[in-house]
């Protein structure tokens, strides 16, 4: 039984409760973040692999650093000689990923590395008792998940699918796609409002700080809105755009204006409207960055522009940057760097930081910014902060060259050493989980 097999944890009665459902039955199990998928799909593992000693489980997670973060969990929490437990990564040489595939008993891997080994016949799921696919939600259309499911259905002897998420989205046909795709007999849904999951969390308190904008950044801010307005006013006087004016609308007009000239359309005014409205999206966005990011985030930015200008990347960003205006702007943003002067929310952020810490100096914050820059930024000044360590936990990157990168390769909840955790969201909000255990959680967008 899992629970003689578990003693550095003990589940819940409503993880308890999934488990057994999930004996039996295909599962896909939604449960809020941090409130222990994971360890559902350990007792699973521990199940299966004692009901089928000879075989191996598969646990695919979208990300190297979640696989990571899954295989440090079942490291941590199952007996030492329990099972061979392997990493899959593209690094590894593919006669390589074989042997491990045949010796090992719990293989963590991307879709993308199992897929092309299946597509490449190094080896097949015959002998795989158990495939659990985390993040399932993007089961769907042509992702790898979706043919590793297929095929895991047609070679396994002794199936059983399990399929985690926190979002399964609220479109009923995607999440009816997904339970296909995964042959789902079953969905164990629990939210925060469940009961038995509802007992295990704090109440959360929310709260808004007002920061008044600086007249320098208004400043910048006016004439940056200026360019954009003539950029837009271009646009409608070629007839282009319509009605309110937004970033999606100007993405959105840039893909059709840009579709047209693919068709073969040689109207000329279209040139020039692709022209314009590139260059509104290039300014909107330097617009979003000075109102709610770093000023060293926006100056880069800036810089960059500068850059492909020199490259003569595009007409219209030389155009851009030999704008006065556009010179104006960036010259007083590089004079405030040099006076030391930043977005009135960094100081802010420093400040909530050293009360926290004065009132406990254990605490552990994990604060959530929209750009990786951004999360440099606050790290930098973050550590200036005399007993407060900060570091950057982001996942893949790649470098100019394409080299890809990992900034760190281990996953929050294993950054328990840290007394400040900056991290770059991706499309989520902040997991409850973190305030739950009584730590701070704070958003800088």
């Amino acid at each position: 039984m899992p629970h003689k097999t578990l003693t550095t944890i003990q589940p819940r009665k409503y993880q308890t409760e999934i488990y057994e459902i999930c004996k039996s039955k295909n599962c896909l199990v939604v449960l809020p973040t941090g409130k222990g998928k994971t360890l559902i799909a350990l007792m699973l593992t521990i199940e299966r692999m004692q009901k089928f000693p000879k075989e191996k489980v598969v646990f695919l997670a979208p990300t190297k650093p979640l696989a990571e973060q899954h295989i440090t969990s079942f490291k941590k929490n199952l007996p030492e000689l329990f099972a061979d437990m392997q990493l899959f990564t593209g690094a590894v040489k593919a006669e390589k990923r074989r042997k491990i595939f045949q010796e090992a008993d719990i293989i963590f891997s991307t879709p993308q590395c199992i897929a092309n080994d299946l597509k490449n016949n190094l080896y097949n799921l015959k002998e795989v008792c158990l495939l659990i696919e985390d993040e399932a939600h993007r089961c769907i259309k042509n992702y790898d998940y979706n043919y590793i499911a297929k095929q895991y259905k047609s070679q396994s002897t002794h199936q059983r699918i399990l399929g985690l998420t926190a979002s399964p989205g609220y479109d009923t046909n995607k999440i009816k796609d997904i339970c296909k795709n995964l042959s789902i007999d079953e969905v164990e849904l629990r939210t925060r409002d469940s009961v038995d999951v509802n007992q295990y969390l704090q109440e959360l308190e929310f709260g808004k700080i007002l920061l008044d904008f600086p007249p320098k950044f208004e400043e910048m801010r006016q004439v940056l809105k200026k360019i954009y307005n003539d950029y837009v006013e271009e646009l409608r006087k070629r007839n282009v755009l319509f009605g309110p004016v937004n970033k999606i609308i100007l993405i959105q007009l840039q893909k059709k204006i840009m579709a047209s000239l693919a068709r073969g359309n040689k109207n000329f005014s279209y040139f020039h409207a692709a022209s314009a409205c590139a260059q509104a999206i290039k300014i909107q966005h330097s617009l979003e960055l000075l109102e709610t990011q770093t000023l060293a985030s926006f100056n880069k930015y800036l810089k960059t522009l500068f850059l492909q200008a020199t490259k003569k990347q595009s007409k219209g960003v030389v155009k851009l940057v030999s704008k006065p205006e556009f010179n104006y702007v960036f010259t007083q943003s590089n004079e405030m760097l040099i006076k030391g002067e930043e977005h009135p929310k960094l100081a802010k952020l420093i400040e909530l930081v050293k009360e926290e810490e004065n009132k406990n100096e254990n605490i552990k914050i994990i604060i959530f910014t929209q750009f990786r820059e951004t999360a440099s930024t606050i790290v930098r000044k973050l550590n200036e902060v005399p007993k407060i360590k900060a570091k950057v936990f982001v996942g893949q990157t790649k470098k100019p060259d394409g080299e890809k990168t990992t900034s760190i390769s281990f996953s929050m909840s294993c950054l328990v050493g840290l007394r400040v955790e900056v991290g770059v969201g991706v499309g989520k909000a902040p997991s409850s989980s973190w305030a739950s255990r009584g730590e701070m959680i704070c958003g800088f967008s």
